[in-house]
């Protein structure tokens, strides 16, 4: 269970943040002990330390436990979105201070290989510093306008020229504001106003997208939020992802106005789907005048650029963004075939506003990362090392003889602690969440900051790198050894 002290003893020589002070102070002077010894020749001295050092150091949470036991006093749970509380793993949170490329820092000095990402923006990597040196220069020229924005021209051409579906765009402030002006958009323009869901699939916390949600929502055990008005939820219909005659049932009677759908699932897990299954759902909605919606909030631009739409080939009339598009600060957009989007006012009776939507901050960030994902090879790097990442903990896992199954497109990834495969909501809820949890905080423990839900997706971003990989994979070793 102490695999290569020494070289844990190098690295934290060289970043001396890493870890609680105590224990750094008394890796430092295990370090030199060793560097001693190795020097003078005391072979008792080099074998009796690094045994000693490996079960010195400790993960210490003291000042995260302190802050969120105030935090639940001030803030409902402690947090400002319910996942991030830990309920499905046990324990407490940690609290971060800072983050800065592939790592997270928490307020007791830990540091962490962070495969969360903010839940997704962060592709190309904390504070990643082109990203910063734009922000700072609109900083001078102002956070917010309240008026036409000249950037907000810039991004939209760069959604409408990577997004298939895409030839005319509206901004908003997060995924969830997408998806509320995207789901009246489609019954404004259809004349219908039932819609299509899947088991599992999230789109936001507004009333109509509450039933069977997956997510948050499935990570605390609550099948439907409570507060939610039986009217706002009687023309959501749904169906089971993966499976086409669930779906084909709920048209028969030529009434729905859209089917809407994370054409990969990230908020049950991470599901694939067939490529039968997408194109099924486009020639079942062209047989019917429905309209097929893509909420690529956490897709797109993070398996492809152009999303999932270009990666399966298959395009929707609508589609719902956010995350990587705003390069970490709020974001979110819908939208769709110009004939559709011109419902939405000023240019229709469509109705939505934002007081904050398109506002420069967000513009530029989107614009650089976009920018960035752009360059030769990124999506070549995400993919190979999520690809090393995924296969190394199913082996590992297996090696041990655990059941847990899982995939990865490009940058995004899961895996399922039941034998698999899973391919809807219901294969993912046999998971063994009690052994996932204590994995999670084994894991943890190690240094490694992955997403706490079993019932959640994970991102790699390009500043990660293969060593972190490499440990990663290591630690998972261990870990499954051990539970």
């Amino acid at each position: 269970p102490h695999a290569a002290p020494l070289c844990r003893t190098s690295l934290l020589l060289y970043e001396p943040s890493f870890g609680n002070s105590i224990a750094t102070m008394q890796y430092t002077a295990a370090a030199f002990a060793l560097l001693v010894a190795s020097v003078s020749g005391f072979a008792g001295v080099r074998r009796s330390v690094p045994t000693a050092v490996a079960e010195s150091v400790k993960h210490v949470t003291t000042k995260s436990a302190e802050i969120f036991a105030e935090a639940k006093e001030i803030m409902p749970g402690g947090v400002s979105s319910p996942v991030r509380a830990f309920k499905s793993v046990g324990g407490d949170p940690v609290v971060f201070d800072s983050v800065k490329g592939a790592y997270a820092y928490d307020v007791d000095g830990n540091k962490y290989v962070d495969y969360v990402g903010t839940w997704g923006p962060a592709i190309c990597g904390h504070g990643n510093e082109e990203v910063k040196a734009e922000l700072v220069k609109q900083l001078d020229k102002g956070t917010s306008f309240g008026a036409p924005c000249a950037l907000e021209n810039v991004l939209a051409k760069k959604v409408i020229e990577a997004v298939p579906s895409v030839e005319m765009v509206r901004f908003t402030n997060s995924g969830t504001e997408a998806c509320m002006g995207m789901i009246r958009l489609v019954r404004a323009f259809t004349g219908k106003e039932k819609v299509i869901k899947f088991d599992g699939c999230y789109h936001g916390h507004a009333d109509s997208f509450l039933v069977k949600a997956g997510s948050g929502v499935a990570t605390l055990g609550l099948p439907d939020s409570p507060g939610t008005p039986a009217g706002a939820t009687k023309d959501t219909l749904v169906a089971t992802y993966n499976d086409l005659d669930s779906v084909k049932e709920l048209m028969k009677e030529g009434d729905i106005a859209a089917i809407i759908l994370e054409p990969v699932v990230g908020n049950s897990g991470f599901i694939k789907p067939t490529q039968e299954f997408l194109q099924g759902l486009r020639d079942l909605c062209d047989g019917q005048e429905t309209l097929l919606v893509f909420d690529e909030v956490m897709t797109g631009f993070r398996i492809a650029y152009g999303g999932a739409q270009e990666y399966f080939g298959v395009t929707p009339d609508v589609t719902t963004m956010g995350k990587v598009i705003g390069g970490g600060l709020p974001v979110g957009a819908y939208g769709g075939r110009k004939d559709i989007m011109e419902t939405v006012a000023p240019a229709g009776p469509m109705y939505q506003a934002g007081t904050l939507s398109g506002n420069p901050l967000a513009m530029t960030a989107g614009i650089k990362t976009m920018e960035i994902l752009q360059r030769e090879g990124s999506y070549e790097k995400l993919d190979k090392l999520t690809d090393k990442l995924i296969n190394g903990i199913l082996d590992a896992a297996k090696e041990a003889g655990h059941a847990v199954c899982g995939g990865h497109i490009s940058g995004m990834f899961g895996f399922f602690f039941t034998e698999g495969p899973v391919t809807c909501f219901a294969d993912a809820a046999k998971s063994d969440t009690e052994k996932f949890a204590k994995w999670h905080r084994m894991m943890l423990e190690r240094g490694f900051y992955l997403a706490p839900s079993q019932y959640e997706a994970g991102f790699m971003s390009l500043a990660h790198t293969e060593e972190d990989v490499d440990a990663t994979i290591a630690a998972a070793k261990e870990v499954f050894a051990e539970i």
